[in-house]
């Protein structure tokens, strides 16, 4: 027989928290060990009040969110006050169905899978404001159904509800700049996956997480969930580009906390990683990694470790290779070559890029190609004079975009 699972969603919110051990968790609730791993057994116990406010406080989701589950008549007053008491005020997984429940037929999981792939599709083109909202939503009716079933359907849709979660976090990360907001996105699709028991899709949850405190500078915390990640990646079939794109992931933010030596040797691995054969295949919902957008890190990487010759060559054969639809990857390939020719003291070739990137900007909205062209907006002080840099400037303080930062 299997061995029992026990509370996924607890131990997936923990683990996404930074709370790596049951020690640690229970260290930061100042109880012993063993009341933890009672919460995460089967059949954990619903929490005394005073702990039900600390844990839901710590891990920033309400009671029922974390999996415990109590009789209106037997749970106290107090702790239902607690099940609303968390950072987190969304909507949360289903509890397994009693067999009291109204099932849904198992057709339900594929339904609800077309539109996630949908979902998946449409990122790459419709504007990040219009696609979070239809997320959300449909993450909600995800929750709902796995109320109505179980099975392989449950997990299916389970799957599909991950994914959907993932979805609404990259938005969130990437397109909105919201990374609190993200962070406790990336929790319940992190659950989700843990529901559905797929080890690759959480691996790749968590990778995705660990952006987050790399982007503050953050090292530690960024390290502690790629480990994670790759403990995912390795109890499932990881494809080579699953694995190359973690060593990404990785690089990305070693070059975010300022070790771009780390960074480059592990695009390095990724590219050895990549020309290797392997019997498995990429997951579908892996849309967002391939051999050029390897390079575009890579570029990057060297942009920031002031290889400058090198960075310019790399960035430009990605930008040659990449496909018409990949609109959002330009702004940001566009902003490094502008970064590439500000530091080599080309002011007006940075300018020529910039204003390339912004053209991309307003067919299809990216906040990380808009933080390029900022950033190198500021490097651009010395030269503000040109006349280069004020046509940049004309183009870059718009009354939407000078709102929007300013608003930010």
């Amino acid at each position: 027989m299997a061995r029992p699972a026990g509370n996924i969603r607890l131990k997936s919110a923990r683990m996404a928290a930074g709370y790596h051990s049951q020690q640690a968790l229970a260290d930061a609730l100042n109880v012993g060990v063993r009341q933890v791993r009672r919460w995460e057994s089967d059949a954990p116990p619903w929490p005394q009040p005073d702990l039900a406010q600390a844990l839901t406080g710590l891990l920033g989701q309400d009671l029922n969110s974390l999996g415990f589950t109590a009789h209106d008549a037997a749970r106290p007053e107090d702790a239902r006050r607690a099940v609303v008491g968390g950072a987190v005020a969304s909507v949360g997984l289903a509890a397994v169905p009693s067999q009291a429940a109204v099932m849904q037929p198992a057709s339900v999981a594929q339904d609800f899978t077309a539109v996630t792939r949908s979902h998946r599709r449409l990122y790459w083109s419709v504007p990040p404001a219009t696609l979070h909202p239809a997320a959300l939503a449909h993450a909600a009716l995800g929750c709902a159904l796995l109320a109505q079933t179980a099975g392989q359907t449950r997990q299916r849709t389970a799957a599909a509800l991950a994914e959907t979660w993932l979805l609404a976090g990259r938005i969130e990360f990437f397109d909105l700049r919201e990374a609190d907001r993200a962070q406790q996105t990336l929790v319940r699709a992190l659950q989700a996956a843990g529901e559905a028991h797929d080890p690759l899709l959480g691996a790749a949850i968590l990778a995705h997480s660990a952006f987050i405190p790399a982007w503050a500078g953050m090292r530690d915390g960024a390290a502690e969930r790629m480990a994670a990640a790759r403990a995912y990646a390795r109890r499932g079939p990881a494809s080579s580009e699953l694995l190359a794109w973690l060593d990404a992931v990785e690089a990305e933010c070693e070059t975010r906390c300022d070790n771009t030596r780390a960074a480059l040797q592990l695009i390095h691995h990724a590219e050895t990683v990549l020309a290797e054969e392997r019997e498995h295949a990429s997951p579908a919902w892996m849309d967002w990694f391939s051999p050029v957008r390897l390079a575009a890190f890579k570029g990057n990487t060297q942009l920031k470790a002031g290889h400058l010759p090198q960075a310019r060559e790399t960035l430009q054969s990605v930008l040659d290779a990449l496909d018409p639809g990949d609109d959002k990857q330009r702004t940001v390939v566009l902003g490094d070559l502008a970064a590439v020719e500000a530091a080599a003291g080309n002011p007006d070739g940075a300018c020529q890029y910039a204003l390339r990137a912004l053209d991309d900007l307003e067919r299809t909205w990216y906040a990380m190609g808009m933080d390029r062209v900022r950033e190198v907006r500021r490097t651009l002080v010395p030269h503000q004079q040109r006349q280069s840099v004020r046509e940049l400037d004309d183009r870059l303080y718009g009354w939407s975009t000078t709102i929007s930062a300013l608003s930010r």
